[in-house]
């Protein structure tokens, strides 16, 4: 029997759904009893990461900790949690329950197989250095966007996140890319689940998708067994 998943979700809604699907396409199955267990906590009102991160703003992580123990209480027995930012609160939420809390970053990292890659993430995990410091450790160069770039970036999470059609935002992304492979990426690290609903499949550089990551990480430890 499969493990029971948990979701902390709502960081944003959209890209919630988005891992959610992503994960049925994802699991072995020829039948509804053959996917996965899951519950979803999708609250859009988790204080802002990039606001806390880069401004001193509301501290997330009391309220991510809340939604992790729910659903433990509910019997989750593995948690996810399909935010790339959020994960500079991993250790707290880690703390605040007995299961195990999957590392989407590390996940990604484990999965780029050059030697230098640009970082598609939002302006908060770039100047934490969150992906900066899962790949160093691992000997990978990170390009990260030139400041135009990055505010670039931060107006398009933006419009994802307001209901933009993306084919519209696509040709801007083009752009910042074309600057991350000019300075040198040889791959892409798209680390933002609004940017995973955003870039070009397409592109022409190899790209790791964080989001994918993870669903490859929840379908590995839950088909591992649970209770």
């Amino acid at each position: 029997m499969s493990k029971v998943v948990g979701v902390i979700g709502g960081m944003g809604p959209a890209a919630t759904v988005e891992y959610l699907a992503r994960l049925v396409r994802a699991t072995p199955a020829e039948r509804d009893s053959d996917h996965l267990h899951v519950l979803v906590d999708s609250d859009p009102a988790i204080p802002s990461r990039t606001d806390a991160i880069l401004h001193g703003g509301p501290d997330p992580a009391p309220r991510l900790c809340v939604i992790a123990r729910g659903l433990e209480r509910s019997g989750a027995e593995i948690l996810a949690m399909p935010c790339n930012t959020a994960h500079a609160y991993l250790e707290s939420v880690r703390e605040a329950v007995a299961i195990s809390v999957l590392d989407m970053l590390a996940e990604a990292a484990d999965c780029v197989n050059v030697d230098c890659v640009g970082l598609l993430a939002t302006e908060a995990a770039i100047r934490a250095g969150l992906y900066q410091k899962v790949l160093g450790s691992r000997e990978i160069a990170a390009v990260v966007p030139r400041a135009t770039d990055q505010a670039e970036i931060t107006r398009l999470i933006a419009a994802v996140k307001a209901g933009q059609a993306l084919e519209e935002l696509r040709a801007r992304l083009r752009r910042v890319i074309a600057h991350l492979r000019d300075e040198g990426a040889r791959g892409l690290l798209v680390g933002c689940t609004e940017i995973s609903l955003l870039y070009d499949a397409g592109e022409s550089l190899p790209v790791v998708d964080a989001l994918d990551c993870l669903v490859g990480a929840t379908v590995r430890e839950a088909r591992a067994g649970g209770t």
